[in-house]
């Protein structure tokens, strides 16, 4: 479902993204959204925000779980979260679980965008988990 182009566009469709643009290649993904900007962040970007994140996923382990690496930017902003989502079973399925570290490379003001910016980028997960669930009940 992770590296399955119509799944992608549901959640960018789902974001309510002004454009969006997905790319599936194998287990590497990239999706691109222009989203309406936080408050927060207006004065550096604009009343939009384009984020690109890429996942490439490995191979499967011995219990089917998987491990994908993960950058998030925000091209032409110093801003750049890395980490890992690791794939594995869970409750009634299958669970993602997502870690990485969020850096908004700005003097002065970094610190307090990379807390704004994390409630969005959980926001963003929730929104993932919910789509997923409804493409999950979709399926026979």
């Amino acid at each position: 479902m992770l590296i399955d182009r119509a799944f992608l566009e549901k959640v960018c469709i789902a974001s309510e993204a002004e454009k969006h643009s997905v790319m599936v290649d194998g287990t590497h993904t990239t999706v691109t959204r222009t989203l309406p900007a936080p408050s927060a962040v207006t004065k550096f970007t604009g009343a939009t925000i384009t984020i690109q994140e890429d996942l490439v996923w490995a191979q499967p382990d011995a219990d089917g779980s998987r491990t994908a690496t993960f950058t998030l930017t925000v091209p032409g902003l110093p801003v750049e979260m890395l980490g890992t989502a690791q794939l594995v079973a869970g409750g009634k399925g299958t669970r993602v679980d997502y870690s990485g570290d969020l850096v908004v490379n700005i003097p002065f003001v970094g610190k307090k965008l990379e807390q704004s910016a994390a409630p969005a980028v959980l926001d963003g997960i929730g929104l993932q988990q919910r789509v997923g669930n409804d493409w999950l009940a979709e399926k026979p």
